[in-house]
């Protein structure tokens, strides 16, 4: 038997009036993904327990059954491991976005985050303006007295470690939530450490806003990479074998280093596919080879795709469609149809990690679709499709710790 978890980050949406009242789910064409609704066991799950934050951190260690009221102190390190970077005790991790702060006149705090990925940056812009950010006198004498240092990520995603600080009372704001405000009501505020992560911010404004690289971006139709933003902070905290605890050998397919670090720290492999880039244009096919090429050696195969979540923070309705739909035709069709062809019987389970909304551009609570699909099970038909209202009709998940069981029949 082999076991498949598939993920579309952000699919699940509220009722959109520009396609009818239906939500993306609803509107889009998955043939695919409604064939598995309507022959497995389909309906919804609480991936975020109440009363904490909707993201794809929270969700991503319930989803792996890691309680994370119990595991999550922070996305930040959780990243951080995926990039190889080792806490010490008392070190704080925080992501350290390459945001874009919209070009007028007004004051620092009054102008409004337009972009929290600076319009998906590329790799070596962003890398060369937060390495050249980091070096310059201004803002290295500050990061150097706070004891910072930043690791570049190769995309919008940076980490930043600072050296045992005291973070006591500190709030930090996710920019993708708050796309289009003003940012002044969002800058870090809370304890003397805070003071310092704005005043390292408004630095890189000043030392980014007219840069070389931000100009020539400007001039070809891009959005600058014009500021740093911290955020997500939090300390290195273990989390559970995956194999002691389920017994299972697995890898995890994603271009995002938050669900890779999740993955490395519970003992799964990471896969790096050529081409995955996270963002719509990302290396679809390149997945599902690297998962059926897992499961010849592993159990479990996991394919994360994060184009659905970031077409959504962008604004993006139609890329959002065709997001799903390419998750539907690129990967869950002739993912299914190869684990068909091949010798094992297999569970798979496609689900949504948390809803995002296109009405406000940001993360929402509240329960989202899954199925389990066996292979076993023939002659099932329910007629469900893959949505959010249609998932209402089936099963409910109180609880997301308990997905990885029932997909691997405990």
């Amino acid at each position: 038997m082999k076991y498949v978890l598939v993920i579309g980050d952000g699919m699940a949406d509220d009722p959109i009036p520009e396609l009818g009242g239906k939500t993306v789910l609803q509107y889009a064409n998955t043939p695919a993904m409604d064939e598995l609704a309507s022959a497995g066991v389909f309906g919804s799950v609480l991936t975020v327990p109440e009363g904490m934050q909707a993201g794809s951190d929270t969700a991503f260690l319930s989803i792996f059954g890691c309680d994370p009221r119990m595991f999550f102190t922070g996305r930040a390190p959780l990243e951080a491991a995926a990039m190889g970077i080792s806490l010490t005790p008392g070190d704080v991790a925080y992501r350290c976005n390459m945001v874009s702060i919209e070009d007028t006149v007004l004051p620092f705090e009054d102008r409004k985050i337009i972009s929290h990925s600076s319009g998906a940056i590329e790799g070596a812009d962003s890398d060369a303006l937060v390495g050249e950010l980091f070096d310059s006198p201004a803002f290295k004498s500050v990061a150097e007295k706070a004891g910072i240092r930043v690791y570049p990520g190769s995309s919008f995603r940076h980490i930043a470690v600072q050296s045992k600080p005291d973070i006591s009372g500190i709030v930090l704001t996710p920019p993708h939530d708050h796309l289009g405000e003003s940012l002044g009501q969002h800058l870090p505020r809370g304890c003397k450490n805070a003071a310092v992560l704005e005043e390292l911010m408004r630095f890189s404004f000043d030392f980014l806003d007219s840069h070389p690289i931000n100009i020539k971006r400007r001039e070809d139709g891009k959005l600058p990479g014009n500021c740093i933003w911290f955020w997500a902070e939090g300390v290195a905290a273990p989390l559970p074998d995956f194999f002691d605890k389920f017994g299972k050998t697995g890898s995890v397919i994603s271009a995002v280093p938050l669900c890779q670090g999740i993955g490395s720290l519970i003992g799964l492999e990471k896969v790096l596919v050529d081409g995955a880039t996270g963002d719509l244009n990302t290396n679809y096919e390149g997945k599902v080879d690297a998962a059926v090429e897992a499961l010849k050696t592993r159990d479990f195969a996991v394919i994360h795709i994060e184009a659905p979540d970031e077409c959504t923070h962008n604004g993006d309705l139609d890329g959002k469609v065709l997001a799903v739909e390419r998750i539907d035709s690129r990967v869950v069709a002739p993912l299914v149809r190869r684990l068909r062809d091949g010798a094992s019987d297999f569970r798979l389970l496609l689900m949504t990690d948390h809803r995002t909304l296109i009405a406000t551009r940001g993360h929402d609570v509240g329960p989202v679709p899954f199925v389990f699909y066996d292979s076993r099970v023939v002659d099932k038909c329910s007629g469900l499709r893959f949505c959010e209202e249609d998932a209402t009709r089936g099963e409910f998940i109180a609880d997301g710790t308990s997905l990885m069981g029932i997909l691997f029949e405990e």
